[in-house]
């Protein structure tokens, strides 16, 4: 119904949507420098908030794995569920307090003679990494918690030190699990439109969706720009199945 309705088009004169088929709508998303832009800028978002979630949850998901014993283990997993119970938008004004002019964020390093980033781009990539980093830590520490203390035992008799048997053992085999996390953040990331509506002034894709579909009524424009996302994830998901992302989902 989606792909249906974004074939339609929208009576300028009479604002009734016409139930005629066509790609008008789609040639508009590729020749409009604006609907470039904001697919780009939240695509580009979304990657950034999936490594920088990828990067703060490997030593996490680790500690929690191989390091931690069971009492700290289980502590672990209860902070990091703990998050997910709490109501979503509370979270996103918590951090709009935190980023705001007179926020707790500008008190903290005014002594420095530094300031916080404000509303922006830089405001959605902090809220965004912190909404969605429980959602790749999980799967991750599911991950290395499968990989054999004796695989890690083999690494040191053959004389590798902690830092190579990281990289050269661990790493690899976790590919899988930062790839099946990596489907929460980016895809979550990717669909969103009240994160960057509270803590930006930037439009992201969820917001010009949001926006045709309410204030505009423009629901075959709505439609045809929803399928970018929908398009997008196909080709990570084809992506992300090739590093056996699903097993460790």
């Amino acid at each position: 119904m989606l792909l249906v309705a974004s074939l339609w088009r929208l009576d300028t004169f009479t604002s009734e949507v016409v139930r005629d088929y066509g790609f008008q709508n789609f040639r508009l998303l590729w020749e409009s420098e604006v609907y470039r832009a904001i697919t780009q800028r939240t695509v580009l978002i979304a990657a950034a908030v999936t490594v920088t979630d990828a990067v703060l949850a490997f030593p996490i998901a680790f500690y929690m794995a191989k390091v931690a014993s069971r009492r700290t283990r289980n502590l672990l997993v209860v902070a990091i569920l703990l998050p997910l119970w709490a109501s979503y938008l509370v979270k996103v004004y918590a951090w709009r307090i935190v980023l705001q002019e007179e926020g707790l964020l500008n008190w903290a390093l005014s002594p420095l003679g530094l300031s916080g980033p404000g509303f922006g781009n830089v405001a959605t990539w902090l809220v965004f990494s912190y909404l969605w980093l429980p959602f790749m830590i999980l799967p991750v520490y599911a991950g290395l918690e499968r990989i054999p203390d004796s695989v890690l035992e083999a690494s040191a008799d053959l004389g590798a030190k902690g830092l190579r048997t990281l990289w050269r053992v661990v790493l690899p085999l976790a590919v899988p699990a930062l790839a099946a996390g990596s489907i929460f953040t980016f895809s979550l990331t990717l669909g969103d439109y009240i994160t960057p509506q509270l803590v930006s002034s930037t439009q992201f894709i969820g917001n010009v969706v949001y926006a045709n579909v309410g204030v505009a009524n423009n629901l075959p424009l709505a439609a045809a720009f929803a399928t970018v996302p929908v398009v997008v994830m196909v080709v990570y998901l084809l992506l992300a199945r090739r590093l056996g992302a699903f097993e460790n989902l």
